[in-house]
C-alpha cells in the first residue's frame, strides 16, 4: 500500500509504501466498541459517595407522635422520603474498570486506524516543525491540508513548539505517537501523522 505524503503547506511530497498487513487490515467493528466501551470505563473515578440512612446525622427520636396530628405515621427526619434525608440506594466509591488484553487492545487500535485510511480520513506529512509557538502557523497548515472537523496532528516525539501553537485552537490536539489510543483514532475526524510515526506505528505493530 502507498500513501501521498504532503508537507504542512498541502503540496505532494511523494509517496511511503506501508505495510498491508498493518494497514490493510479488515475493519471488526465488535473488537473496536470492546476497546472503546473499556477505555472510556477506565477513565471514571469512581468516587461518587452518596449517604445512607444509617449514615445521614441527625433522627434519633420520633418526628412526632404516632397518632391524632392526621399526619402520616413517621419514624425518622433521615428516611428517604424526607429532604435532607438519606438515600436508597446510595452509590458508593467502586472501579468501574474493563480488563482488554494486551492482543486485542492492539488488534482493535490497527483495525480502527486501518479503516480511518480507507475512509481517506488519514493525512500523511513529511514532518511537522514550526519556526515559532504561533497559533496562526498551525491555523495556516489546518487550511492548506483541507481539514474539516476534529483533526489530531500524531508526532514521533513530543515538540514543546507545536504544542503551544495549537493548544488555542478548537477540535485541533497533537499527540505523541506512544501515547494514541484506539478512542483518540475512532473519536477524531481526521488525524495528520508526520512520517515517522507512521513508521513508529508500523514498527510497533509487528
Amino acid at each position: 500500500m502507498k500513501l501521498e505524503v504532503k508537507d504542512i503547506a498541502g503540496k505532494k511530497k511523494g509517496t511511503i509504501e506501508v505495510n498491508d498487513a498493518v494497514f490493510g487490515r479488515e475493519y471488526n467493528e465488535a473488537i473496536v466498541h470492546q476497546a472503546v466501551v473499556a477505555y472510556l470505563a477506565n477513565q471514571r473515578q469512581g468516587t461518587h459517595s452518596a449517604l445512607t440512612r444509617t449514615e445521614v446525622r441527625g433522627g434519633g427520636c420520633k418526628p412526632y407522635r404516632q397518632k391524632g396530628t392526621g399526619r402520616a405515621r413517621q419514624g425518622s427526619i433521615v428516611a428517604p422520603q424526607f429532604v435532607g434525608g438519606g438515600m436508597v440506594f446510595a452509590k458508593k466509591p467502586r472501579s468501574y474498570a474493563q480488563k482488554v488484553n494486551k492482543t486485542m487492545r492492539k488488534a482493535a487500535f490497527y483495525s480502527a486506524l486501518a479503516e480511518k485510511i480507507r475512509q481517506n480520513e488519514v493525512v500523511v506529512v513529511d514532518k511537522l516543525e514550526l519556526a515559532e509557538a504561533k497559533t496562526k502557523l498551525v491555523a495556516q497548515a489546518v487550511d492548506a491540508l483541507g481539514l474539516v472537523g476534529s483533526v489530531l496532528f500524531v508526532v514521533e516525539e513530543n515538540s514543546p513548539v507545536v504544542t503551544l501553537a495549537a493548544r488555542n485552537i478548537n477540535n485541533v490536539n497533537v499527540s505523541e505517537r506512544r501515547l494514541l489510543n484506539v478512542y483518540d483514532v475512532v473519536a477524531t475526524k481526521k488525524l495528520v501523522i508526520t512520517v515517522d510515526a507512521l513508521k513508529g506505528l508500523e514498527e510497533a505493530a509487528k
